[in-house]
């Protein structure tokens, strides 16, 4: 039966893998494996010699004595245990979704266009790419590409030079989200699954993202492309925009950025400071909509769009639930594969034939390598399980240094094709970018800035 349940993930792995190929989307298969794998778990529980006890991170003693009715009560409670966990994840980015779309309903994002005051091709390359930096730290990498993008689109006309400039905010989207304990999937469900501190994290991550970001921006800053002045149509975009945009996207950055501070001084899980948040954004967004639905000629054109919805009902319309669902079928499935045991053995039995490259690990039996591969992995496959297959198979304490090298791993990692992000991905779709333009274009100048930040945390590592 274990083989089975193997043999499901790995098929239904290779369809979110091979969805642009399939023309599935990905959470069909998510959904599929999670209830498959589970079923069979229920159907076979009595053929199971073993069951991992994920509190206490071990295998639970006497198993194989335990009647049919314990272990079916076993299974349920674990699976009660693992959608807890998910929901925490899912909850928070539900919150943090709304927020974000809550902004863009004001055009806060409209913001950021009026930050580019200048023509020169280098200078709006490193505006961008600090801008991705900062920005995916905070809303995420993937929204930040998406606001980055749509503004870019309507600065730089040239094609051939916008595919450049999306492929260095993807870069520099990722290496941001990795040291924000909200900048990334991944390193949000280390934060929630308390194996990394925010202080730690920051402290570890910055300077090896910030290097990530910095030393592609610099290579491709030398690039016959950015040479030169951009030609631009003046007159152009120049729509109205709210008059409280500026005040929300601040509101709602703030609000976000407000999460982890809340955490710290209550100790609540993150996802009821996601909703206080959520709570004063919306107050204020009921507020100001209300104000612009009053009787003058302007202000009824401007709310004509928004005429039948409150900012809250028509952002939460906007959110993307594949996304949510996608995470609950995949984190749910993984979990499937930790309740027996079958993470835990391939942990022990990669930590038995690898070879350990790096001193600060020794103890942890745990190869720098085998971080490295994970970050590489990433850039093929999704790396969100690869991340929560990583916390079912280690063990080590919260704030270990282990824990942070996946997160800067596994985010910054996927830079290097455009399909091993959720940033790659959606500017791939705006953009319509090819596979194989980037891997020939962009996937170096993103290898680079992840060896050199891989290198750099080696460093900053010894100093905790």
């Amino acid at each position: 039966m274990e083989t089975a349940i193997i043999l499901v993930f790995v098929m239904g792995y290779l369809a979110i893998t091979l969805e642009h190929n399939l023309k599935i989307d990905k959470l069909i298969p998510a959904l599929v494996m999670m209830a498959i794998c589970w079923a069979l778990i229920a159907l076979g529980i009595e053929t199971f010699p073993q069951w991992f006890d994920s509190a206490k991170h071990s295998l639970l003693e006497g198993f194989s004595g335990f009647t049919s009715e314990e272990k079916m009560h076993l299974m349920e409670e674990t699976l009660l245990h693992h959608l807890g966990k998910t929901a925490e994840i899912l909850v928070f980015l539900l919150g943090a979704m709304t927020i974000v779309e809550i902004i863009d309903y004001f055009d806060g994002f409209s913001t950021i266009k009026s930050f580019v005051k200048t023509k020169k091709k280098t200078k709006i390359l490193w505006i961008f790419s600090i801008l991705a930096f900062i920005l995916s730290a905070i809303i995420d990498n993937l929204t930040a590409t998406i606001v980055l993008i749509s503004i870019l689109q309507k600065i730089v006309k040239e094609r051939d030079v916008r595919l450049y400039y999306a492929g260095l905010i993807i870069i520099a989207a990722n290496a941001g989200g990795a040291w924000s304990p909200i900048g990334d999937v991944t390193t949000t469900m280390l934060w929630i699954g308390k194996k990394v501190s925010t202080g730690h994290l920051v402290g570890y991550l910055l300077l090896p993202s910030l290097l990530c970001m910095v030393i592609p921006s610099f290579i491709a800053s030398f690039l016959p492309i950015f040479k030169g002045e951009l030609e631009t149509e003046e007159g152009e975009d120049d729509v109205k925009k709210s008059k409280y945009s500026s005040r929300m996207l601040y509101l709602g950055l703030a609000a976000i950025v407000f999460v982890p501070v809340f955490k710290m001084v209550t100790h609540l899980p993150p996802y009821v400071g996601m909703m206080l948040s959520l709570g004063v954004v919306a107050v204020f967004a009921e507020i100001y909509s209300k104000t612009k639905f009053s009787m003058t000629e302007f202000d009824a054109e401007e709310s004509e769009a928004h005429a039948l919805h409150s900012p809250v009902h028509y952002s939460l319309s906007k959110i993307e639930l594949p996304s949510i669902l996608f995470f609950l079928g995949i984190l749910m499935a993984v979990a499937a594969l930790e309740s027996l045991g079958i993470l835990y053995g391939f942990a022990n039995s990669l930590q038995e034939s690898m070879p350990l490259l790096g001193t600060e690990l020794h103890h942890a039996g745990v190869s720098d390598l085998v971080v490295l591969l994970l970050g590489v992995g990433s850039a093929v496959i999704d790396n969100v399980p690869l991340v929560a297959a990583s916390l079912g198979m280690f063990s080590e304490p919260m704030d270990n240094e282990l824990w942070h090298f996946i997160a800067y791993s596994a985010g910054t990692g996927g830079s290097m094709l455009i399909i091993g992000s959720a940033a790659g991905v959606v500017a791939m779709g705006m953009e319509k970018i090819d596979f194989f333009w980037y891997l020939k274009k962009i996937s170096w100048l993103a290898l680079v800035g992840f060896l050199a930040g891989a290198a750099a945390f080696m460093f900053t590592r010894t100093l905790f």
